[in-house]
């Protein structure tokens, strides 16, 4: 074992090695072959083969490695193939003699094997899949062990039988491997080929050439063994460092590949017997990870390590193991790697039955001697020396090995730094070189002498090399960056030469006062090494931190390594390279074997008088009786509170309710709009409208407690009944169905929620993954866990399973307070899914006002900096002098071991300071003496005993363990154990507490509940309580605000990654109150309100600012103590000593000044209570003896008893000088309250005041380890923490090290794209295998990440997330419908004129006619229309109501939201299966052609012949008639009256729309039932390709352009006209074959485009003359309707058919009579034949339904409504006539124009608008037609005349329409007197005879309307009008319109 017989010459070897290197110097076309002799002793550590990723391998193998490897980077040294003959087959899989040579065809032929030969399968890079059979003499294969391969290469070809090929460059040009490297034997030969039991041919065991099988397969994986195949601890250790196989494993296999290999696919290693276990090993998941052929292996390119960076000579000889693309190359990427075989000493390694040193883990690479580490070194040293090999080779190591550790990281981070210049070769810069190797190792010796005491790190180095080569580059790298022809200028640096380089070295380090030695050898680092190990065993290093060694003179190439012999920096350094894993192992092996006894029997001898135990048990005696008198007051008052109804309560204590923050609010609407928009994004990856509603499963880390916090959350949030996913009175059972632990449970948990989600397609599942950072192993790395952790890798198990990624309901949602590792270059969520929780402020503005401040790293990072407030973050001194000191007497121990000891010392120690011991203060330290008073003196500040919270973390859970048993037995000897309670806080286990406690907790929170016991750390409020809590990491407990101190001085300091730094900080995140300005708040500990501020003492700023500097507390000096050992309450050391029984609550004063006495210093009283953060003043004020005694700083807040207090206060002066107290009260330091007089203490507990009182406005202290302290208050360059530019997880690397700072100003946005851009995952992450290059397939489309600072309320946040998005959801299934009551109904007719027959199904004809019309509209969208007299009415002016504003008629309509039935009718945000065909967006289908078709008729009223176009889907066609197939469109089909089909609706339906692509209701697939229909939506010109984009299998009609700016009677006016058109080419076209005209159906319908569903009445009658009728209404299909109203009978006799608009008003009366003849709106079925000679006014914009009622009507036509039938309208706040703005045409003044203003005098300077000119006069007329008619305003008995239209002038005058049309039916107007005459375009029929019928009051008005003057004129003149009327000149206006818009004119008079 070990380097036994290193360096002996094995003779037997000696003419193999000579050949192969001659074979080698053959091949190469211009490499120089390694020296022979250096091969010799490989042999020598071929053992070691499986360690580092089995880098040791021989000669062949690291060549071709390192070729491989070089290939890409090297452009020298191409391969180059022979070309093949002429003529001979080149296919691959075949020989070059045309046969077949692949497995898979040839396996059960039989194949002529010669004797002495074996049937291997050879890899084709072209042919991944594939293996090749070839016959290759048994010779030249590898032994059992790997070993005696003969070199070069003796085969046959299979396929075509040739034999003797003697060099397998032949042989491999022969079978077309078609190789773009040297060919191999090694490398393309890879399994021996077996028969199965069937006598096929099969793939069998790998060949082990020598280990080169695991170590490929970590090329590829390019990482660390550490990462990727950890089980070398876990599953037989054994194999993986002993050099016999493991009997009954297959021997053919190296255990390094078998361990990798067979391990992960069977766990147990001993189970693999025999070659077929290999057999498995194609399946695809294995293919991933052990792909062998470097070709197709992920290299990574960042390391192009060695281009061009020495002679060739060099570069060829001694390939390192690390060189390009081995393991370390690959790893070294971040700092944090773990080299994890590399710690050669890993003290671990007794455990696993090593026999022996041992083996070493660097390369070896013979240069010299091998270097023997002496025997004692560590028990000289006092630490392990960690050698970083650098440049160049590395010699042996031998001997005591166990006392060194080896790693790779700088040789990494100089290969990385030279790979830098790649970045601009884009440029073209080829000419930029590296920094080179003489620059970097001087870089490195200027580093560690600026370093001192502190730890290197690799990134800072990185940051180094970078900086120094763009300085050094910069004019070329400018020149690059801006393309310019010319050259670059060279360099003029000269750069350092290696003679230089050791001169230079010297001369840097000399100023450091040896911390940094140089030693130069000649020939080899061996020597140097040799003088180091000589120079540390004689103790002349020990004040030198680093040895850099180097080698430089002999040859321009260097050698170089760095070894680092500081106690301090090595051990860390070392304890860096342990995965946590392995540090927990060490940890326990430590404990287990008892190692750690020693360091109990050190301190057992610290104490003065002997053992602690024994002092612990002579105090036990002592006080068994009694309880210390310290003690009784708090007791009391305890029970005195629990138990006297009398006593005074706490108010301090209230738990607080739980209500959503404005934050949490705003977060859970980002993550609904990010939903949304994935919906909205036409990839169609999540289809809203499908979904009815939400359920949801939390993912949570396997902690108890979280698994109860989260319970709780989800409980009280209301979630589960607002998702309607439980009733009112759920159950705890019920909500743990919805939050998934996960551990070895969780399985079957997720597969119920899988087979939930996938049964219910229409529920949207939103699987939540909190705390999503912790265990992204990948599945693939799982295997090799199973035995030791079934729950790793459970996370990509379940949450990355195929199901979930391809359900399309589910959304998976990770929440996580670091994202950082799933932001890397393969993630799987795409930035534009990122949510990150808004900053507070913005520019100075508080975004989201809240009465709470949150309280997180950065704010107590803040708090170190702030010149005079006390710093939140501390550390210790004194406890890290021990530590150091223990170091070094047991450098064996882990330092966490040590940590933990001394820790639970000090603690113990100051327990029994507290108590009584006095004497022990010397055994702690100040800090702990702090925390230790005020946890035991909290609960007597307050009546009911609140206390506060210690949490002490302790990472390792066998030494939580340890430390919990430790501080219960101290507590229990000092009778403390009703005092406090120590809570052992393990993830996997719930929370265990003394019943007395779980009494307290139930009377503060009024619990009822027997069996009640807390759950969570946030129950335990109030508890005064040491909260041990352990677990490698937190899982996201939150921790009550009782929480005062927060002490991580034994968090495993060596783990820098920015995760587990921020993790850890972030439990101390806190939420303190707003009602002080936080700047105040840290500095003004008590934060009195205004009243309180004026009385308090004037000196408290001096006493600030006098108040000394921190810099002790910064500066690594250690402290002075002081004689009393107070407890100086700030961790500056500062002593103020607490008169701690008072520390005065919460700052209370404790009013007694003390005078110095006995030689002690003066001491302020502390104003700072134990609670509170001791970030008081007065905690911070130091002794000022000189000043004598310091003035009492007396401070009020709000607490039980104020009134003592405002008394001490009116002497306060007074009392300051003249109070002292005795002296035997200070010898106790005051903190031991013991011997504390009754009096004082009586006094203080009057002022005291709870400890909870202050919680809300006090974040805790947090103490940390000195090295982190430093890392997270240093900062960078940019003003950074130093803490943020750490690798930011343990499952990432860095993906290069030229890469840019983050910067202080970066957003989380930009953070998360930095991470981005610059980590990728290692092998052992989740996202490995998803090569995601930056293409956005790779994202997941339904992913969403959530991130923001620990404990600022995100599980509050997607609560409410879920149930915003299950409104919405409700909200899509839902729509808002106009509900309004018919108006005008008490002006209805008399009631003979009703319908009588109820029960009729259609309306009988001739019953029909006899009904009289109903001329007052009653559609409540006309409230403000104008009253239609139909007779002499008595209608009362109040009857109408006011009118309103134009604004308010849109905003006050009333709406019933109401649920969409199944034949509601959709926009275009509706997607389901059975109506993509419909809708034309199938991906089945192509997106539906279209083509354009015109289609003109001539139009007399026009003048002119109307040209429109169609647009048809070819989907459509059918609906058409061609000239011939794609010709001229010539009509749209038409039905027969006759037909009886149902299977289609006969009436062709348009629907005209404009400025509703989006929202207008046009799919009516579900409507109508599925029914084919005839669909066409009639748009403008200018929509038309926006309405075609959206509805792409929709027939469009497209108006003419001149039509653009018209309204909907234009569209009306031509749908009209082109049916009836359409109507008499169907008549003609079906004549000919032989059907009457009046058979061809002539209706069509007319719907708007807000109609969305349709409602029919079922009436029972009860009786024909029953005066009760019950009805009940009800959906129905669209289909339904239409098909019952065409069935009608003598339904050709009806000119339009309409139906009610629904309301929820609607009463009996209404619906008694199936049928009235009255208007209709919105869905008109219209008669086009009836109606051929009644048309719509195609000017109008609005009541253009009403004015063609009444032309309809007055032409003697029948007018029906199916009064039983209902149309509900969807309220669309776009589009329609909302869509016309009226605007000025001249100014850019947005601001609205009045209505007043739509006319003016003719040729007047009025600014003209941009709208129709119809619009203006509508509008005005609506708004002000009094002006033109003040006789008729309210004036309901005397209407207005209307001739031929219907105006709308306003609810406050009456119209009576008449038609001058002869044979028109009107009604008799002989007794009305109007009150006015509307003219309004009057044409031939209007003659003035007609006029002379009517009566006119006096005064009466008139307006006459046309299209200019001139025809104004004419008109007055024919209708004789001046006659009756009286004009003037001023009374002539026009519209306010420009010339070119052709204004109206009116004309007005007045009757004479």
């Amino acid at each position: 074992m070990g380097n036994s017989y290193a360096g002996q010459l094995k003779t037997t070897r000696f003419e193999e090695v000579l050949h192969n290197s001659i074979e080698a110097s053959l091949r190469s076309n211009s490499l120089v072959p390694r020296p022979v002799f250096s091969q010799l002793y490989l042999e020598a550590e071929q053992q070691l083969s499986a360690l580092e990723g089995g880098s040791r391998a021989d000669n062949e193998d690291e060549e071709e490695e390192g070729e491989g490897a070089l290939e890409p980077t090297c452009p020298p040294n191409p391969y180059q193939m022979h070309p093949p003959p002429e003529g001979c087959c080149t296919t691959d899989g075949f020989c070059q003699a045309g046969k077949d040579l692949r497995l898979v065809s040839i396996s059960s032929e039989p194949i002529d094997v010669p004797a002495g030969f074996l049937l291997v399968g050879a890899k084709s890079p072209s042919l991944p899949d594939h293996l090749l059979v070839c016959a290759v003499d048994r010779r030249f294969l590898p032994d059992d062990n790997g070993h005696n391969a003969l070199l070069g290469f003796s085969g046959n070809c299979v396929g075509c039988g040739k034999k003797g090929f003697c060099y397998f460059t032949e042989f491999s040009n022969h079978i077309n491997l078609k190789l773009t490297t040297q060919p191999k034997k090694q490398k393309h030969l890879k399994y021996y080929l077996v028969r199965n039991a069937q006598g096929a041919l099969t793939k069998g065991p790998l060949i082990c050439w020598k280990g080169s099988e695991f170590r490929s397969r970590q090329t590829a994986a390019s990482t660390g063994s550490s990462s990727v195949f950890p089980p070398a601890e876990s599953s037989g250790p054994l194999a993986t460092f002993s050099g016999e196989p493991i009997p009954g494993t297959t021997p053919s296999i190296p255990m390094g590949a078998q361990q990798a290999g067979a391990a992960s696919e069977h766990p147990s290693l001993t189970a693999a017997v025999g070659p077929a276990v290999l057999n498995g090993k194609d399946s695809p998941k294995h293919q991933q990870l052990v792909k062998n052929d470097p070709s197709a292996m992920p290299r990574p390119s960042a390391l192009g390590i060695l281009s061009n960076s020495g002679p060739p000579k060099k570069r060829h000889k001694g390939w390192s193991p690390e060189s390009p693309s081995t393991t370390d190359g690959g790893y070294s990427q971040g700092g944090g790697n773990r080299a994890k075989h590399e710690s050669a000493g890993m003290s671990c390694m007794p455990q696993v039955g090593l026999v022996g040193p041992a083996p070493v883990t660097f390369p070896v690479v013979a240069s010299g001697e091998p270097v023997s580490v002496p025997d004692n070194l560590l028990k000289i040293c006092k630490a392990k020396p960690v050698i970083f090999k650098g440049h160049g080779n590395f010699p042996y190591l031998c001997g005591n090995l166990n006392d060194v550790v080896v790693s790779p990281l700088l040789y990494t981070c100089y290969q990385n730094s030279q790979s830098i210049s790649r970045a601009y070769e884009q440029y073209g810069a080829s000419t930029i070189q590296p920094i080179s190797e003489e620059m970097q190792l001087l870089l490195t010796v200027y580093y560690l002498v600026q370093l001192a005491d502190q730890v290197p790190l690799m990134e800072d180095l990185e940051q180094i090399f970078l900086r120094s080569w763009r300085e050094s580059h910069l004019t070329e790298i400018r020149q690059y960056q801006q393309p310019q022809p010319c050259p670059p200028a060279p360099s003029a640096v000269a750069p350092v030469t290696s003679a230089q380089l050791p001169w230079l070295a010297g001369l840097a380090a000399s100023s450091c006062n040896d911390s940094v030695h140089i030693i130069e050898c000649t020939y080899s680092l061996a020597e140097g090494l040799s003088e180091m190990f000589r120079l540390l065993v004689e103790g002349k290093l020990a004040k030198t931190n680093y040895v850099v060694i180097v080698r430089a003179c002999r040859s321009p190439a260097i050698d170089s390594c760095v070894a680092v012999t500081g106690k301090y920096q090595a051990r860390i350094l070392s304890e860096s390279l342990l995965t946590p894993a392995e540090y927990q192992k060490e940890v326990n092996y430590e404990l287990v074997t008892g190692k750690v006894d020693s360091l109990g029997a050190f301190f057992s001898t610290l104490c003065p008088e002997g053992d602690i135990d024994i002092l612990l048990d002579k105090f036990h005696q002592e006080n068994q009786g009694h309880i210390p008198s310290s003690l009784t007051a708090s007791s009391v008052t305890k029970s005195a509170s629990l138990d006297v109804g009398g006593a005074p309560a706490c108010t301090s204590y209230n738990l607080e309710p739980h209500h959503i923050r404005p934050f949490q609010l705003a977060v859970a609407q980002k993550l609904l709009s990010h939903v949304c928009s994935i919906a909205d994004s036409s990839t169609q990856n999540l289809d809203l409208g499908s979904f009815e509603k939400v359920d949801f499963l939390i993912c949570i880390p396997p902690s108890e407690v979280t698994y109860q916090q989260t319970l709780f959350h989800v409980w009280h949030s209301g979630v589960l009944l607002e998702l309607g996913l439980e009733k009112e009175h759920m159950t705890k059972q019920r909500v743990e169905q919805y939050v998934l632990k996960l551990d070895a449970e969780a399985q079957t948990k997720f597969k119920s929620f899988l087979q939930n989600s996938f049964q219910n397609p229409h529920t949207l599942f939103v699987l939540i993954h909190d705390h999503a950072h912790w265990d992204l192993v990948s599945s693939a790395v799982h295997n090799l866990y199973s035995q030791s952790d079934p729950a790793v890798g459970l996370v990509d198990r379940l949450l990355n399973c195929r199901e979930v990624k391809e359900a399309p309901n589910i959304v998976t949602l990770h929440v996580t307070s670091f994202p950082y590792a799933l932001q890397t270059q393969h993630t799987l969520i795409s930035p534009y899914n990122e949510i990150h929780w808004p900053a507070s402020y913005s520019h100075g503005v508080d975004l989201y006002p809240e009465n709470k401040k949150y309280f997180g790293l950065s704010e107590f990072i803040e708090s170190t900096l702030s010149g005079h407030s006390l710093p939140l973050l501390r550390y210790d001194s004194s406890f890290e002098a021990m530590v150091t000191a223990l170091g070094k007497r047991f450098p064996r121990l882990h330092s966490a071991v040590i940590r933990t000891f001394v820790l639970v010392q000090h603690y113990a120690a100051a327990m029994m300071a507290v108590s009584g011991l006095s004497q022990m203060k010397d055994y702690t330290s100040v800090e702990t003496l702090e925390i230790t008073q005020n946890l035991i003196n909290s609960p007597k500040q307050c009546p009911c005993g609140h206390g506060l919270m210690v949490l002490l973390r302790v990472p390792c859970s066998p030494l939580a363990a340890v430390a919990y048993e430790r501080l219960a037995h101290v507590r229990a000897r000092l009778a403390l154990e009703e005092h406090f309670e120590i809570i052992l806080g393990n993830p996997s286990s719930g929370i265990t507490i003394g019943k007395h406690f779980v009494k307290q907790l139930k009377t503060w929170q009024k619990i009822e509940d027997a069996e009640w016991r807390p759950q969570t750390y946030l129950e335990l409020e109030g508890l005064p309580c040491i909260l041990i809590f352990s677990g490698m990491d937190p899982h996201g407990e939150s921790l009550p605000r009782s929480l005062r101190y927060c002490d991580l001085r034994l968090i495993n300091s060596s783990c820098l990654v920015r995760t587990a730094l921020e993790q850890e900080l972030g439990l101390a995140a806190y939420f303190v109150s707003n009602e002080v300005p936080l700047e105040k708040g840290a500095r003004n500990e008590p934060l009195e309100s205004d009243a309180e501020k004026l009385s308090s003492t004037d000196n408290e700023d001096e006493e600030l600012v006098t108040e000394g500097s921190i810099s002790e507390k910064r500066s690594p000096v250690k402290r002075e103590r002081s004689r009393s050992h107070d407890s100086a309450s700030s961790s500056l050391s500062s002593k103020a000593s607490s008169k701690s029984q008072g520390s005065a609550p919460c700052g209370e004063s404790s009013a007694q000044p003390v005078a110095p006495s006995q030689g002690e210093r003066a001491r302020s009283p502390q104003s700072c209570g134990p609670s509170e953060e001791t970030r008081a003043p007065g905690d911070r004020q130091r002794p000022h003896a000189s000043r004598g005694p310091p003035p009492v700083i007396s401070r009020r807040s709000p607490g039980p008893t104020p009134q003592p207090d405002s008394g001490l206060r009116t002497g306060q002066r007074s009392v300051q000088a003249s109070v002292t107290v005795s002296s035997s009260q200070l010898s106790s330091s005051g903190s031991s309250s013991s011997s504390m007089t009754p009096a004082a203490g009586t006094l203080v507990l009057q002022a005291s005041q709870c400890s909870m009182s202050k919680a809300c406005r006090q974040p805790p202290i947090v103490f940390l380890p000195k090295l982190v302290y430093d890392m997270v208050t240093a900062t960078d360059s940019s003003g950074l923490p130093k803490a943020a530019s750490l690798l930011p997880s343990h499952s990432v690397m860095w993906a290069s090290s030229f890469r840019p700072l983050l910067s202080k100003t970066m957003t989380s946005t930009e953070q998360s794209l930095y991470y981005r851009q610059w980590t990728v995952p290692r092998p052992s992450h989740m996202d490995y295998g998803n090569r995601a290059e930056g293409r956005v397939d790779s994202f997941h489309p339904r992913r969403l990440l959530l991130s923001g600072p620990p404990q600022i309320g995100k599980t509050g946040a997607y609560l409410q997330f879920l149930s915003i998005l299950s409104r919405m959801l409700i909200r899509l299934t839902e729509v808002d419908v106009y509900d309004e009551e018919e108006i005008n109904i008490n002006l209805r007719e008399e009631s003979d004129w009703h319908y009588l027959q109820l029960s009729d199904p259609w309306p009988d004809l001739e019953l029909f006619k006899k009904l009289p019309f109903d001329y007052i509209i009653h559609d409540p969208k006309y409230e403000d229309a104008s009253l239609i007299c139909s007779h002499l009415q008595s209608i009362k002016s109040e009857d109408r109501g006011m009118s309103r504003k134009p604004e308010e008629l849109y905003v006050r309509r009333q709406t019933a939201r109401m649920r969409l039935s199944k034949y509601a009718a959709y926009n275009t945000y509706h997607h389901c299966e059975q109506c993509h065909q419909y809708m034309g967006f199938h991906p089945r289908y192509q997106l539906y052609e279209s083509t354009l078709h015109a289609f003109a008729f001539s139009y007399s009223m026009l003048g002119e012949e109307i040209q429109l176009h169609f647009i048809i889907p070819k989907s459509k066609e059918h609906h058409f008639v061609f000239s011939q197939p794609g010709g001229q469109l010539e009509s749209m089909r038409l039905p027969l009256v006759t037909d009886k089909s149902h299977e289609y609706i006969k009436s062709p339906t348009f629907t005209p729309t404009t400025g509703r692509h989006e929202h207008g209701l046009f799919n009516l697939y579900h409507a109508m039932d599925g029914a084919s229909h005839l669909h066409v939506l009639v748009v403008k010109e200018y929509e038309m390709a926006i309405y075609k984009k959206y509805w792409p299998n929709h027939i469009m009609l497209v108006l003419p352009s001149i039509f653009n700016s018209a309204g909907v009677g234009a569209a009306h006016f031509l749908i009209k006209e082109l049916s009836y058109h359409n109507l008499e080419l169907e008549r003609n076209r079906q004549e000919e074959l032989g059907i009457k005209p009046q058979d061809i159906w002539p209706f069509i319908v007319i719907s708007d485009d807000s109609c969305v569903m349709w409602n029919v009445v079922d009436v029972d009658c009860g009786g024909e003359r029953s005066r009760e009728l019950s009805w009940s209404e009800r959906n129905v299909s669209l289909k339904y309707i239409m098909q019952h109203i065409e069935a009608s009978p003598n339904i050709t006799h009806y000119a339009l058919i309409g139906m009610r608009k629904w309301s929820s008003k609607t009463g009996s009366s209404e619906v008694r009579e199936p049928f009235s003849r009255c208007h209709v709106h919105d869905f008109l079925i219209l008669n086009v034949d009836l109606t051929q000679n009644v048309q719509y006014n195609q000017n109008r914009f609005m009541c253009d339904d009403v004015d063609f009622n009444l032309r309809v009507h007055s032409a003697g036509l029948l007018l029906c409504r199916f009064n039983r039938f209902s149309v509900m309208k969807k309220q669309i706040a776009v589009g329609g006539h909302r869509s016309f703005h009226i605007t000025s045409k001249v100014s850019d003044n947005a601001a609205a124009v009045v209505p007043a203003q739509y006319i003016c005098a003719p040729d007047s300077k009025h600014t003209f608008l941009a709208a129709p000119a119809q619009l203006l006069l509508e509008k005005f007329f609506q708004h002000h037609s009094h002006r033109f008619f003040p006789l008729s305003l309210k004036n309901h008995s005397h209407p207005v005349l209307s001739v031929d239209c219907y105006l709308n002038l306003g609810s406050q005058i009456s119209v009576c329409y008449v038609s001058s049309r002869p044979h028109s039916l009107n009604i008799s107007c002989s007794d009305f007197m109007f009150s006015g005459l509307l003219l309004y375009l009057c044409d031939s029929f209007v003659g003035a005879s007609f006029l002379k019928k009517f009566h006119f009051l006096k005064g009466a008005t008139l307006c006459v309307i046309c299209q200019d003057r001139n025809s104004l004129r004419q008109t007055v003149v024919r209708l004789e009008l001046e006659d009756e009327w009286q004009f003037r000149l001023r009374d002539e206006f026009q519209t306010a319109n420009a010339k070119e818009d052709r204004p109206l004119f009116f004309l007005t008079g007045r009757h004479i």
